[in-house]
């Protein structure tokens, strides 16, 4: 048993909607782990024009989402692109339309809103027209309720949802997640993986830590 290729497009067959996202994505500022998948009757074939948005290559701002995630259709990726200069009365971003408009434009006033890259981890599922806002850092195993909007970072194995969105629980105590964070079993060969998916998708930590 060694699970299936993720980088196959389409991995359910009859079922196109649903499609392992590294071989579907090749934006080179988006970066995608194994096995994470993105959900859409339309089909996932336009993930990257589709759900992550004001992204170009010119800001440097990159999407790195980790591996065994599930993405929900309609999720959204706001990245820094959408910024406006905020620093004066007006936001309107009168320089990118020209005809004299863009003289006087101090560039510094919009690249300070810059956020960074948005970042998610492994084993995150993200729900149905959730919204993750730029420079977000989403940890570990967390669960983004669906219509939420994320603002600020997720800890890892949070459950948040809400605009903004608040952690609501996290999954487990602080101590059993400071063991699933050192196991990092989506690290492990695939191999490997396979043949602990009792330990990895059950709940005894214990079990999990003997697999290391």
């Amino acid at each position: 048993m060694i699970g299936p290729n993720p980088n196959i497009k389409h991995p359910i067959p009859m079922h196109t909607r649903v499609g392992f996202l590294k071989g579907l994505v090749t934006a080179p500022n988006i970066e995608i782990g194994d096995f994470t998948y993105y959900d859409d009757p339309d089909g996932p074939d336009k993930f990257a024009e589709r759900c992550v948005l004001h992204h170009y290559p010119f800001i440097g701002d990159r999407l790195i989402i980790g591996k065994f995630c599930a993405i929900a259709e309609g999720a959204r990726f706001i990245m820094n692109g959408a910024n406006h200069a905020m620093s004066g009365f007006s936001t309107y971003p009168f320089n990118i339309f020209g005809h004299g408009w863009e003289e006087g434009f101090d560039p510094a006033t919009w690249s300070k809103e810059l956020r960074g890259d948005t970042v998610v981890g492994n084993d995150v599922w993200i729900g149905m027209e959730a919204v993750i806002l730029p420079g977000v850092t989403v940890g570990h195993g967390a669960i983004v309720a669906a219509k939420s909007v994320v603002t600020h970072d997720v800890p890892p194995y949070a459950i948040v949802a809400g605009n903004a969105a608040k952690v609501v629980k996290m999954r487990f105590d602080d101590r059993t997640i400071r063991r699933l964070l050192a196991t990092a079993w989506w690290d492990w060969p695939v191999e490997k993986i396979s043949r602990n998916l009792n330990a990895i998708r059950g709940a005894d930590i214990s079990l999990l830590e003997a697999a290391v």
